[in-house]
């Protein structure tokens, strides 16, 4: 196993031709929201607190997204292991249409009601205020991300992950310039502020979009589908969904759960929702590698399992997660390490300051389970199909005792917001010891090709 593990130059030259450009995809993107919240960071807590808010409705948005494609990817991924052209493309067709529903409803929901939806989160007025602006305007470029990152998941999923990583490099690095001129009115643009960052993302976005749908056609690429080839059968239709339902349904039960932890810290303070949204930055850095890898862990394990090889699926699995397991400790090291030089880039008081130091100890020290159940959930379980499993453990853990735990830390024992945060780790450690030995039975290996259109 060790000599495996280490010395197999085949392995390791798939992992690393799939995970680096996801990898550096990833990070191009939370670099981005990190300058966002950098750039913001200079207008005051309010404006950080407006930023991190409204960004939770994306963030719910493109978490439903992710699983839409994910759960589509399970397909995808193992039909291009058998060489299944045909029923790949049907798929796809399944998945633009379910994204544009979705995309569709939130966009709606940011153009109509941004206050109503902010109020969940916050009571603070002015907090409110300035993010309905922002959701007003980048609402508007929700349906062109469901689009981009529909191709992109079939991009992936056919093992073509330097066409996405460069798109987005693109987009981003557009949006980073044009948030620098309209937040602060450089080169002689508007001084728009918050606003400014929400046209910069918007203009961004529809970038992405059209190159997205150029290149994929240019190169012709997997995902380069004629419209006739996109559609498909009801009975299709159902046969997929019952697989991959489960895990769109699974991004938004622990989607929702994770907004409820945010409306918990935003309740205890405009300072803890600061320094929170601070630290979810800083998570987002450090958990660019653990993506790359459990998306490359997904393509490689769907791959194998649609070739038939479910051995080598097993034997991938368990690499990937030795892998994972050392990577995080070293992040994590980093993390408490660098934490002073991190947080002195803020312009915040002393209390948002004093939260984020120590939530970002906490976040540190419970790395490894998380980026461990990251590649169980992402790159394992619903590669192999085993998406209601999957869904259960989450629903569970999230609502039986995340959310439970984050209320009455929050509402009825009045504790820090650093308290609160290690408190709701606990559904990652509960999550751990239950889809551990699920792994190891190797029931999770559901091979579904033989499901067509």
């Amino acid at each position: 196993m060790v000599k495996r593990l280490f010395l197999d130059r085949r392995f390791y030259s798939s992992m690393l031709q799939l995970a680096i450009p996801i990898t550096i995809q990833q990070l191009i993107s939370s670099s981005t929201n990190l300058l966002d919240v950098l750039m913001i960071g200079q207008l005051g807590e309010t404006s950080i607190a407006a930023l991190g808010l409204s960004n939770q409705i994306f963030f719910l948005l493109s978490l439903f997204l992710f699983g839409i494609s994910s759960g589509s990817a399970i397909f995808t991924a193992q039909y291009w292991g058998k060489g299944d052209m045909v029923n790949l493309r049907k798929v796809m067709g399944i998945g633009l249409t379910m994204a544009l529903s979705v995309a569709l409803f939130y966009t709606l929901i940011a153009l109509i009601i941004p206050e109503t939806i902010l109020g969940f989160y916050t009571n603070d007025q002015a907090v409110i205020e300035i993010g309905s602006q922002y959701l007003r305007i980048v609402g508007f470029g929700y349906i062109f991300t469901a689009i981009s990152l529909t191709y992109m998941s079939v991009l992936r999923s056919t093992q073509n992950v330097r066409l996405p990583m460069t798109i987005t490099i693109i987009a981003l690095s557009t949006n980073i310039f044009l948030n620098y001129c309209l937040i602060f009115g450089n080169f002689g643009f508007p001084e728009l502020g918050v606003q400014g960052a929400a046209l910069g993302t918007l203009i961004a976005r529809i970038f992405e979009f059209v190159l997205m749908i150029y290149f994929s056609y240019r190169f012709k690429t997997a995902a380069a589908a004629k419209f006739h080839e996109l559609r498909y059968r009801f009975s299709f239709f159902k046969q997929v969904l019952k697989t991959s339902m489960p895990a769109a349904i699974n991004e938004v039960v622990w989607s929702l759960g994770i907004t409820t932890y945010y409306a918990v810290y935003a309740r205890i303070g405009t300072d803890a929702v600061a320094a929170v949204n601070i630290t979810s930055t800083i998570e987002n850095m450090t958990f660019v590698f653990f993506i790359g890898a459990a998306n490359a862990c997904a393509i490689m394990i769907g791959n194998q399992i649609g070739a038939g090889n479910e051995e080598a699926a097993y034997d991938y699995g368990r690499r990937f997660l030795v892998i994972s397991f050392v990577l995080s400790i070293i992040f994590g090291i980093l993390v408490i390490i660098l934490r002073p030089y991190i947080l002195s880039l803020y312009n915040i008081g002393p209390t948002s300051y004093e939260y984020a130091y120590r939530i970002q100890f906490i976040y540190a020290l419970s790395m490894w389970i998380r980026t461990t159940n990251l590649i169980l959930f992402i790159g394992i379980l619903r590669s192999g199909g085993d998406t209601q499993y999957a869904l259960k453990v989450e629903m569970s853990s999230v609502w039986l005792i995340g959310v439970p735990v984050a209320l009455i830390g929050g509402f009825v024992l009045h504790l820090p917001v650093y308290y609160v945060y290690a408190l709701v780790l606990l559904e990652e450690v509960v999550k751990l010891s239950i889809v551990i030995p699920r792994f190891i039975s190797r029931k999770w290996i559901h091979n579904l090709t033989g499901i067509t259109g």
